[in-house]
């Protein structure tokens, strides 16, 4: 018997160890294609964000297929940037922070500190204080793993913080460091985007023979690597630098040049920010009816790009997803006490089926009713546990539908109000912002501008009246 007992160990050993191998081989083949697909997608993220979203869609379904965590993480940390990208915030933050739990998972510092730079980066434009916290994060696990490239990309985004907040000469000692890393590491798309910032510190500082050498250098370095993103933002600078130096025509043609960069990557946010430029470059050249063609463009453009304010849209989905998180954690745990208690029950019943086949073999007769006695009470212990499992699950499915119709209404609620707020306010803001700009040119009577301003001022006054009634009228459930 002791001898039947080695031999069937050592075949199920053998065989686990063949299967390992053949699965191992074909893993390793698939692995290194969601690898590839991976950086592929990462690779367009300035020239076709949509492209980069789709690529990493297919990354992260083979990865699932896999469960290769690691591909999965990349492929959610990819998606949030091509979302990024296309001024997506909601979805680049819900990618981030399934890239996050991803990765700290498996505990990947590396990537970890990857993300939290992404997701500082995401802040920028929302919350600098926010932005700051998360990106220390990312450097101190970039410090403590000693890793150059990360390390190079979150400086740069500290920079960025700093020249948001007009701290230019803090900003441009970030770049610099970048810009010796990135060179150090041979990460020439980095490198093209230190360019443009380091040009843009230059001519915030009116040091426009700086800026200028910098800038055209960003733009030659972002078309050679066909960096649509790049060459669109820093011909946006270059077409300010040469306004307020009197080139006018130089103006002109960097612009025609970004707009047709900025189609390609269909992004609004840029667009406007042209149509910016081409109003304060009309207005210069005082062709006072094209500026006020722009301005209107700017007016109608930026109510659609602020339609939700972004900041509340991302501390709500972080909520969210911590909460979601927090009800994943407690389902893991009841399915491992599910998986543990089917367990024992199974190696109970083998136990009780091992002791009938010995009970055959030694033909003890009396042995073999016993067993059978006790794998019938074992089996009704089974179904007794089985059905007040089934009850458990049928109440925390209960639980759960509550909570999500619950989160479902708020959501709805906050994003009325935000879509609400934006474009009943925004509108006389930018009126009033063009009628300043227009007469501080003098393009307008002083009377008539009073009195266009105060019927701009009357109406964001009448409509924070409406906002107030509907706010304090619990009855009403949309704005």
């Amino acid at each position: 018997m002791n001898k039947f007992n080695i031999l069937f160990v050592l075949l199920i050993i053998t065989f686990s160890v063949v299967a390992k191998s053949v699965h191992a081989n074909v893993s390793a083949k698939d692995t290194t294609e969601v690898i590839k697909l991976n950086k592929q997608a990462l690779d367009n993220r300035y020239t076709s964000p949509e492209q980069t979203i789709e690529v990493a869609g297919k990354a992260l379904v083979l990865a699932q297929e896999l469960n290769y965590n690691r591909g999965v993480g990349e492929a959610y940390r990819v998606m949030g940037i091509g979302n990024y990208y296309l001024n997506q915030a909601g979805k680049a933050i819900d990618n981030y922070l399934k890239a996050l739990d991803v990765f700290k998972l498996i505990n990947d510092a590396r990537n970890q500190a990857k993300v939290l730079n992404n997701i500082g980066n995401l802040y920028l434009d929302n919350n600098k204080d926010k932005a700051l916290e998360y990106l220390n994060s990312a450097l101190n696990i970039a410090q403590n793993i000693d890793d150059q490239s990360v390390k190079a990309s979150i400086l740069m985004n500290i920079g960025n913080v700093y020249y948001r907040n007009k701290s230019y000469s803090q900003a441009l000692t970030y770049y610099d460091k970048s810009n010796v890393m990135f060179a150090a590491v041979g990460d020439s798309i980095n490198l093209v985007q230190v360019l443009q910032n380091r040009g843009v510190i230059y001519y915030n500082l009116h040091e426009f023979d700086k800026a200028e050498k910098l800038l055209l250098a960003a733009n030659k370095a972002g078309k050679e690597h066909d960096l649509n993103k790049p060459v669109a933002s820093t011909n946006l600078t270059l077409a300010a630098l040469y306004i307020a130096q009197g080139k006018f025509d130089d103006a002109s043609r960097v612009v025609t040049e970004g707009q047709a960069y900025a189609k390609v990557l269909k992004d609004d946010k840029l667009t406007n920010d042209y149509n910016y430029i081409i109003f304060q470059l009309e207005s210069k050249r005082k062709n006072y009816q094209q500026a006020l063609y722009y301005l209107q463009l700017i007016f109608h453009q930026d109510s659609l790009i602020h339609s939700s304010n972004e900041s509340t849209q991302i501390n709500m989905l972080q909520e969210q997803y911590k909460q979601a998180a927090t009800q994943r954690e407690k389902d893991a745990i009841i399915l491992r006490q599910q998986n543990d208690r089917i367990k024992f029950w199974a190696v109970t019943v083998v136990a009780g089926l091992l002791l009938v086949v010995i009970a055959l073999l030694v033909g003890n007769v009396k042995r073999k009713a016993k067993t059978n006695a006790q794998l019938t009470e074992l089996n009704g212990e089974v179904s007794k546990q089985k059905d007040n499992l089934d009850r458990v699950n049928h109440h925390l499915e209960e639980i759960i539908d509550e909570r999500t119709k619950d989160l479902q209404i708020k959501n709805r609620k906050l994003s009325e109000y935000s879509s609400y707020l934006s474009h009943q306010i925004r509108g006389p803001i930018a009126t009033l912002r063009g009628l300043m700009n227009l007469e501080k040119e003098g393009l307008v009577d002083e009377k008539e501008c009073i009195k266009m301003m105060d019927k701009c001022v009357s109406d964001i006054d009448q409509k924070i009246i409406e906002m107030s009634e509907m706010l304090n009228d619990s009855g009403k459930t949309v704005f």
